[in-house]
């Protein structure tokens, strides 16, 4: 595939979904983040949570497509393989990853929980992965090659996208900026983001809630696109819908802050 024409496929993992009991929005937020990077959702496959299935069905997407976003099956629990697969798939092995493993043993000392085996398992990464942040709840994701790993949560699933955005070859450079409101919540912005998503199709933005103690909180808006002419101007919009709500709005240099 040329490198000025990526395309991306999405596979969604999880029972949950074929069965219906889960409604899947991640297909959707991740092509929407991928538009304005110039990067088309090509194809999306739902498959259930059995390690044969996932590791055909990426071993096929991954030779076909520039890019695969896979979401599901990460998480403590037995049935979450999605890891096992994916080391599979490239036949390499699977272990702690030693930072991520620090960081998660940290993350929650000082939450007061305890570091049990189940939740080691969320820092186990295929030999040669790299992690994904998650500034959401911790546990990152990880890009192997050109497949890149998510949570099935949606919300964590595209704060994620963040950390994978600037590694996208999108033949253009991708532009950010983040505005953020100390005390802000969601729902006081929700009705207009969405407003000025559909408003401004060229860019993806997402919206990060944090809240590490009263006084410390709020939530990050972030904008990306390869327009770099619309970067002030949706950076002035972010600020007033964040001013509107009766909070200051802070722009930040990082958008991962």
């Amino acid at each position: 595939m040329a490198r000025n024409q990526p395309t991306a496929a999405v596979l969604l993992i999880g029972d949950e979904l074929l069965s219906g009991r889960t409604r899947d929005i991640n297909l959707q937020q991740i092509a929407q983040y991928l538009a304005p990077l110039g990067i088309p959702v090509r194809e999306s496959r739902t498959v259930p949570d059995v390690e044969a299935e996932i590791v055909a069905a990426v071993n096929e997407l991954r030779v076909k497509y520039t890019y695969v976003f896979t979401t599901g099956g990460i998480g403590p629990t037995h049935d979450d393989i999605t890891a096992d697969a994916i080391a599979a798939a490239f036949g390499v092995g699977i272990s702690e990853h030693p930072e991520t493993t620090a960081m998660l043993a940290a993350r929650y000392a000082a939450m007061n929980t305890e570091y049990t085996p189940a939740r080691r398992r969320m820092a186990r990464l295929p030999h040669g992965s790299s992690p994904i942040a998650n500034p959401v709840s911790g546990a990152p994701g990880f890009q192997t090659g050109n497949v890149f790993t998510l949570a099935g949560v949606p919300q964590v699933a595209r704060a994620m996208l963040e950390d994978v955005g600037p590694r996208l070859e999108t033949g253009a450079v991708v532009h950010k900026v983040t505005i953020r409101g100390v005390g802000l919540r969601e729902g006081d912005i929700a009705e207009p983001l969405g407003a000025l998503a559909k408003e401004i199709p060229d860019v993806a933005f997402g919206s990060y809630p944090w809240f590490r103690s009263l006084g410390d909180n709020g939530v990050h808006l972030v904008a990306s696109t390869i327009r770099e002419d619309l970067v002030e101007e949706v950076a002035a919009k972010l600020e007033a819908i964040i001013a509107e709500t009766g909070v200051r709005p802070e722009r930040l240099e990082d958008a991962n802050s």
